[in-house]
């Protein structure tokens, strides 16, 4: 009667497997927001700034809008530079601002 761990073992299937379709829902893990914007800042080490512009009809007035944010993102090899324009991933937070993670640089 010698049963392996039960628990462990579906710990580690389901960690390996996380992005498998055939799981069951607990198991899967959310995807995860991207954000496209223009690079503002890259002078601090290892992180840059990115502003977003969203698109959304006024609450009361039905006028599109323009919704403008700025999004501080994890730049691992510093490569965006200032006025690139880039693809950002929602990821744990990683500093005090740093929610976001710089996942490719579209247009130089």
């Amino acid at each position: 009667m010698d049963e392996p761990d039960r628990h462990s073992t579906m710990e580690t299937q389901a960690a390996s497997d996380a992005q498998s379709p055939g799981l069951p829902a607990a198991y899967r893990r959310a995807s995860r927001k991207t954000r496209v914007g223009e690079v503002v800042s890259n002078r601090m080490n290892k992180t840059i700034v990115v502003r977003t512009i969203t698109r959304v009809p006024h609450p009361k007035f039905g006028k599109i809008v323009k919704q403008v944010r700025k999004f501080y993102a994890h730049d691992e090899e510093n490569k965006a530079k200032a006025g690139d324009t880039v693809r950002i991933m929602e990821t744990r937070p990683l500093s005090k601002l740093k929610r976001w993670r710089l996942v490719e640089v579209l247009q130089k």
